[in-house]
């Protein structure tokens, strides 16, 4: 079990980076025959993504209703989305196949978030490494850390 910081901390992240944020949501629960096959398939992704740290993912954070990952950039995160060798394409094209868009019976989602520094701001208290804490680096909120403006302005201008 990982440690919990008994005060307050905040994440860093050198450069930029991608906050993709995906989920599904279960229109019709009596089709389990539609949202099982959805809802099994991404955590064989997210064991892929770990496997190969190349492609750029950085790694998640995972709910009942939504995943947050984070990546390198946008451009890795396309190009394994895209990439036929890997396990999203398909994924992406059986969805379409026996679910599709238009029968209501399973919903799709997912926002990205394209970040530069001081972009972002964070804190977490009383907690393990969580977020982008996790994938970045975790650092006592104090001093120049102490407030979420003056987090966020610190990201911008580091020393």
């Amino acid at each position: 079990m990982s440690p919990i910081y008994n005060q307050r901390m905040t994440a860093e992240m050198d450069g930029d980076f991608v906050v993709f944020l995906i989920g599904m949501r279960i229109n019709k629960p009596w089709k389990v025959h539609k949202w099982l096959p959805v809802f099994l398939g991404m955590p064989r992704m997210i064991h892929e993504l770990y496997a190969h740290p190349e492609l750029g993912f950085l790694g998640h954070t995972m709910s009942i209703s939504v995943i947050v990952q984070y990546w390198r950039s946008f451009d890795q995160l396309e190009a394994y989305a895209r990439n036929k060798a890997h396990l999203h394409l398909p994924a992406w094209a059986a969805f379409n196949q026996q679910v599709g868009l238009s029968s209501g019976d399973v919903g799709i989602w997912h926002e990205t978030y394209c970040i530069g520094p001081g972009q972002y701001e964070t804190n977490y208290g009383n907690m393990p490494a969580f977020g982008l804490g996790k994938v970045g680096r975790l650092v006592p909120a104090t001093g120049q850390r102490t407030t979420a403006r003056a987090r966020r302005d610190h990201l911008s201008t580091p020393e």
